[in-house]
């Protein structure tokens, strides 16, 4: 997936489960992380806290077959990553705030690691109405044991909000 995503309160999902995403509940979502920006504790779908509460945000969506070389974080200012585990049974997808918006992802179940990294944030969270994007995101996905959640990089004062405000339930 690659395109401009316009959404409702920042929200984007990749949901498997019976639910269409957050539903504003932070401890169901954030439980035990330590990031604020991709909450993955609910096991039925990931919530990735986008800056721009709403006008279009470009997402990108990638499925690799091994983690991405470490110097790629450089080209951006906010880098978390999470695990995932997607059932036999699985039909995961991809939707805006309140399922407004949706699309099938390709990916087969099984464990993996998402690194979620953005660009702009601040520009986002500051340029809600801006004409055209200010705040970017990448959404790379590949097989891995399950693993904690980690900050990687953190740069923007959007992230180290978000990371205060719902992360650190760790």
């Amino acid at each position: 997936m690659d395109e401009v995503i316009k959404t409702d309160y920042g929200q984007f999902d990749l949901v498997w489960g019976d639910d269409y995403g957050f539903d504003g509940d932070f401890d169901r979502f954030f439980d035990d992380q330590v990031n604020g920006l991709a909450g993955a504790a609910s096991g039925q779908g990931l919530y990735i806290n986008l800056a721009r509460r709403s006008g279009g945000s470009p997402v990108k969506i990638v499925l690799l077959q091994e983690a991405p070389a470490a110097r790629e974080v450089d080209v951006w200012e906010d880098v978390v990553e999470v695990a995932i585990k997607l059932p036999h049974d699985a039909e995961p997808s991809w939707c805006t705030w309140a399922g407004e918006k949706s699309g099938p992802l390709d990916i087969p179940p099984g464990s993996y690691r998402v690194r979620v990294s953005a660009r702009g944030r601040d520009a986002g969270a500051d340029g809600e109405f801006a004409d055209g994007p200010v705040d970017f995101y990448l959404l790379e996905i590949w097989p891995a044991p399950p693993e904690p959640d980690l900050i990687i990089r953190s740069t923007s004062a959007n992230a180290r909000y978000w990371h205060s405000e719902v992360g650190t339930r760790r």
